[in-house]
């Protein structure tokens, strides 16, 4: 079979840091991770919470969001690492491949919920503010698939087609990896877009990025040929993509009717992330400077008293200045 083109893979799994060696998947997946709390934080502040939640809240959902990764696929791909010939120790070999974003999704969900609720989150509005930078974390984390020779789709002749010769298929694939890299950078793009059209609150924009996702994600699991549970003649992450996918639309729908609009508040003690409650106080009548009260003094604003300047604190009495001294000036004072 003769092709015009195609994408070579790679030599090597590993890339040289100097003279530090990191497995290409896992500096995929290091790359994305900071990506997405990068434009999450941007995307935090601009709706108005404080610098640096973010990174905060993913301290828990990263972790969280590994481990589920990894239960996921060796559940789903047990035979794996479980039964004759297998090394069940190799379950923990991460850095070797193997995570499913549906367990990668709920794990980090589940950590995200927990540091959100220690901090007063509403965790929708969270997930709002982080869903185009997980796309674009995806999209950045399936080359990882590039350098582990894995997960590719069905013998083509195409121009863009994927050199394979890792010891089990020789010769050009579909790149499945890429279209999925692709269309994640476009789902991320459609959030951002219909974020800023509609406004959306309340986990819509992240139900859309899941929504978003799922469709493509249907057609790429279609293509490949790497070994899957089936059901019904289709592989076990299409049926999954069709129940989220589903899912996603109704809370869509459903949540547009219950809770329009967006939250005004995401984050307890937070501005709106330009200043606006600095501003509001420097600009009220009369803030930070000192106020007369109806004693003739004036009051700073920490609360203390002093006497206004050129105030007579003192009433003439029987002509004899000094006598009568206000006593309740003085009593301010003091």
């Amino acid at each position: 079979m003769e092709i015009l083109a195609s994408i070579p893979s790679p030599g090597t799994s590993e890339v040289h840091l100097g003279p530090l060696p990191l497995r290409g998947y896992a500096l995929c997946i290091i790359i994305g991770v900071f990506v997405a709390i990068w434009l999450g934080g941007k995307r935090w502040v601009a709706r108005g919470g404080q610098p640096g939640t973010v990174a905060d809240i993913a301290v828990w959902a990263v972790p969280f969001g590994l481990i589920g990764a990894r239960l996921y696929h060796v559940i789903t791909d047990y035979q794996l690492y479980f039964g004759d010939g297998r090394d069940p120790v190799n379950a923990f070999k991460i850095w070797d491949g193997g995570i499913g974003i549906w367990g990668a999704i709920a794990g980090g969900a589940v950590g995200a919920w927990i540091a959100c609720r220690r901090r007063g989150i509403p965790l929708p509005a969270f997930a709002d503010a982080v869903a185009p930078g997980i796309a674009f974390a995806q999209a950045i984390g399936r080359w990882g698939n590039w350098f582990n020779q894995e997960l590719y789709g069905k013998p083509t002749d195409l121009p863009w087609a994927l050199e394979i010769d890792n010891g089990i298929d020789s010769g050009t694939f579909h790149p499945t990896f890429l279209y999925e890299s692709l269309w994640c950078v476009g789902v991320g793009v459609l959030v951002i877009w219909a974020d800023r059209r509609f406004k959306l609150g309340h986990g819509r924009a992240f139900a859309l990025y899941v929504a978003a996702y799922t469709a493509g994600r249907f057609w790429t699991e279609y293509l490949r040929i790497d070994e899957a549970h089936e059901v019904l003649g289709l592989r076990l992450n299409n049926w999954t993509s069709i129940v989220v996918f589903l899912a996603a639309v109704a809370y869509l729908v459903i949540s547009a009717k219950r809770r329009p609009g967006r939250e005004e508040v995401v984050e307890p003690g937070a501005t709106d992330g330009s200043g606006g409650a600095g501003e509001a106080a420097a600009e009220k009548p009369g803030a930070g400077d000192a106020d007369a009260d109806a004693d003739g003094q004036r009051t700073t604003t920490e609360g203390d008293k002093e006497p206004a300047k050129g105030a007579d604190l003192t009433k003439k009495k029987g002509g004899e200045p000094g006598e009568g001294t206000d006593k309740a000036g003085a009593a301010s004072a003091s």
